[in-house]
């Protein structure tokens, strides 16, 4: 019996989970999403900078190597040198370590904008993505709340150049500094209340989805689900759990900020958060950015673990229809605040720090919801067509083409098999070309193109029935010199813009 040799499987193509392809239209709805974030970003006098996908792990700060691999959060390798790196997690942590790595060149305060895919080592689900891109506007160096409210009314502005409406969104503002102070004044203070802060934390994050009542248990002795599954509570007692419930319950800032201080009086830090979340709101006040577009509230608990004083969050108000066909708040696209520590880990000296990140991917998704997003029109190319293959035919069909390039048409010339003209015809129209030029032997010895009117000639065959209606009818080919070529092809492309424009009028 003689071995046969195996035949090589195929290879099979298969994306990675979490990540997904991106089309040409999604493309461009994220080009036209972040050019108009870029010119807010420039307006308030911020500048581009870069930082590369990868960083060394300990740089980031969040998550260390361990003896096999350090994976669980951020995707990391180990380069020859045995240096654990991984892949950034977000924009903020590698801006400080540039701006660390620079401190002697940079002039503060730094004032810089970075746009740039962020990568989670987590487990993917619907709408979750281990690949997401953000925008990021960040100061360094700027001590003072100012800082922050500015940040919080480039955000308004920023959502408002993308075409959401005031009273569509409003940009939330804390302060960590509050919020240590409400649990220090409830005896959760000192190193020893760690873990039960981190799970009042939580409870308190669940605020929009469970509700006061349902926060009250996760704050107190636990809650059940209508599952059945049971989440341990944080162990407050009645007294605790309605000082925290008063704290992010707090719909109306100013009637109930005196009774906030006296809440936090005596804390290390709450009267001080009280004073700064004060000072925002006056600015902002100031700024002519009223509480339907920046909303001081206390339920705001977004990154606390990494943030040190005013936290802020831009929040969609209007509904749309989730995956199980119900109508829910669209809720955040994006957030920031002041970020202290961030750089001082490699300093060694306080360097004050306050940023946003606008999560791209999921604002995408908003404004196509909206209808505020790819509405911008694509011109497919003109085709030029070839009808022989030798070298003075195809030098006119590439000049043809570069013709009307340099006249900022787009165009392209066929570059598949050439000898079966039906088959450019049948690409021409699965491509949505508006316009074919064509120039066969006869043409060329006469130094004439056909013009071909793909989208009238398209329309024309459903609705003409006798010769009188093809008389009356815009002509949908017609034959030019070829000094002409451009001039008869910027022509059509109007025609049938006028087209679209009276479709869309009739609508």
């Amino acid at each position: 019996m003689s071995d046969k040799q195996k035949k090589p499987q195929k290879l099979k193509a298969r994306l990675p989970r979490g990540f997904v392809d991106r089309s040409a239209s999604d493309i461009r709805a994220v080009n036209e999403m972040t050019s108009k974030i870029r010119a807010v970003y420039e307006h308030y006098g911020f500048d581009p900078v870069e930082t590369p996908l990868f960083e060394y792990t300990d740089a980031l700060g969040k998550f260390l190597p361990d003896s096999d691999r350090p994976n669980e959060g951020v995707f990391s390798l180990q380069d020859d040198d045995e240096q654990w790196m991984s892949l950034r997690y977000d924009l903020t942590a590698p801006l400080a370590r540039h701006v660390a790595e620079n401190f002697n060149e940079i002039q503060l305060p730094y004032r810089t904008y970075r746009a740039g895919y962020v990568f989670r080592n987590e487990k993917p689900g619907p709408g979750r993505f281990r690949q997401f891109m953000q925008f990021d506007a960040d100061t360094v160096g700027a001590p003072g709340v100012q800082a922050d409210a500015e940040m919080c009314m480039m955000m308004a502005d920023t959502l408002e150049a993308l075409g959401i409406n005031r009273g569509d969104y409003v940009i939330r503002v804390n302060n960590r500094k509050v919020l240590d102070g409400v649990l220090e004044a409830i005896g959760l203070g000192g190193d020893d209340k760690v873990a039960q802060r981190l799970n009042v934390l939580r409870a308190i994050d669940k605020l929009d989805k469970f509700g006061p009542e349902g926060v009250a248990l996760l704050l107190g002795p636990g809650r059940k689900d209508e599952s059945g599954d049971f989440t341990k509570g944080a162990g407050l007692n009645a007294d605790q759990i309605e000082k925290v419930l008063f704290f992010v319950g707090i719909k109306d800032y100013a009637e109930s900020a005196a009774q906030l201080a006296e809440l936090v009086a005596g804390t290390s830090k709450g009267g001080e958060g009280v004073e700064e979340l004060n000072f925002i709101g006056s600015l902002v006040t100031s700024a002519g950015y009223q509480s339907d577009r920046i909303k001081i509230d206390p339920s705001v608990v977004r990154g606390l673990e990494y943030y040190t004083g005013p936290v802020y969050e831009a929040e969609l108000l209007f509904d749309v229809t989730n995956e199980k066909g119900e109508k829910v708040v669209f809720g955040s696209v994006g957030g920031g605040g002041r970020y202290d520590g961030l750089v001082s880990r490699f300093m060694g000296q306080p360097v004050p720090a306050a940023g946003i990140s606008i999560g791209v991917s999921r604002l995408m998704t908003a404004l196509k919801n909206l209808g505020k997003l790819g509405m911008e029109e694509v011109i497919e190319p003109v085709l030029v067509t070839v009808m022989d293959g030798d070298v003075d035919a195809m030098g006119r069909y590439q000049r043809f083409t570069q013709q009307l390039r340099a006249a900022g048409i787009r165009a392209e010339m066929f570059q598949g098999n050439w000898k079966k003209f039906g088959n450019q015809l049948k690409y021409a129209d699965r491509r949505g070309c508006p316009i074919a030029i064509i120039q066969g032997g006869d043409e060329r010895a006469q130094g004439v193109v056909q013009i071909k009117d793909l989208i009238e000639g398209k329309r024309l065959s459903g609705e003409i029935e006798d010769n009188a209606s093809w008389r009356e009818a815009r002509v949908a080919q017609e034959t030019a010199p070829e000094a002409e070529l451009v001039e008869k092809v910027k022509a059509i492309l109007a025609a049938q813009a006028e087209d679209r424009k009276r479709a869309l009028g009739n609508v």
